[in-house]
C-alpha cells in the first residue's frame, strides 16, 4: 500500500469512528478535515464527494466486520459452533470496536427512508448478512444440529433483532442487563431451533 493508500485508509477509518458517534450524515469532507487536520480540498482529492466518502465509510465498515466477526468465527466447526461464535463476537468484539457501537445499528434509521447509491450499497450489505446468517443456519441443519423444518427466515429473522435490541437497550437505554437478556434471547432462540 502507497502513502497516498495509507492516507486515505486513515482517513476512512477516522471518518468509521466519528459516523459511529454522530451518524454518517454528519460525516462529510469539512467535519473530517476538522477531525483530521487536513485540509477540505487534501480531502476532496481523496473522496471527491460526500457520498463518495460514505460510500467508502460503508465499505471499510463492512470489511471490519469480515475481519473482525465473520472470519474469525468461520474458523470454528460448521453449524452451531459457528453461530455461536457469531454472535459471540458480534456482542464482545463488534459492539465494542467503534466509539458508537454497531455503525449498522447507528445508521439503520438514518437511511432507510431515504434513496440513492449510499442507501443501495448498505442494503445490499445487510441483505448479504442476512444471507450469512441463513447459511450459517442451513449448515446447522444439514449438520444435524437444527430441525429439518426450522424456518430459515424467522431464524435470521430474530437473530437480527436479538442485536438490534442489545444495541437498543444496552447503548441508547444504558441497561446494564442488555447484554445477558441478549444472550438469554439467543439460548431460546438456538433451543427452539433443536
Amino acid at each position: 500500500m502507497g502513502k497516498g493508500e495509507e492516507t486515505k485508509q486513515a482517513i476512512v477509518d477516522q471518518a468509521l469512528e466519528l459516523a459511529s458517534t454522530v451518524g454518517l450524515d454528519k460525516v462529510t469532507i469539512g467535519t473530517l478535515a476538522g477531525a483530521t487536520g487536513m485540509s477540505k480540498s487534501g480531502l476532496f482529492a481523496h473522496f471527491h464527494s460526500k457520498e463518495q466518502l460514505q460510500l467508502q465509510v460503508l465499505a471499510q465498515a463492512r470489511q471490519r466486520f469480515i475481519d473482525i466477526v465473520i472470519a474469525p468465527a468461520l474458523k470454528q466447526p460448521r453449524g452451531e459452533a459457528r453461530l455461536r461464535a457469531i454472535f459471540e463476537r458480534t456482542l464482545q468484539d463488534w459492539e465494542q470496536d467503534l466509539p458508537g457501537g454497531c455503525i449498522f445499528h447507528a445508521v439503520s434509521a438514518e437511511l432507510d427512508d431515504q434513496s440513492g447509491p449510499t442507501r443501495d450499497y448498505f442494503v445490499e450489505t445487510q441483505r448479504d448478512h442476512a444471507d450469512t446468517m441463513r447459511r450459517a443456519a442451513e449448515i446447522a441443519i444439514e449438520e444435524g444440529q437444527f430441525r429439518k423444518d426450522l424456518d430459515l427466515d424467522q431464524f435470521v429473522f430474530e437473530l437480527g433483532s436479538i442485536t438490534a435490541a442489545y444495541h437498543h437497550f444496552g447503548r441508547l437505554l444504558g441497561d446494564p442487563g442488555a447484554e445477558q437478556r441478549a444472550r438469554n434471547m439467543f439460548e431460546g432462540l438456538l433451543a427452539r431451533s433443536h
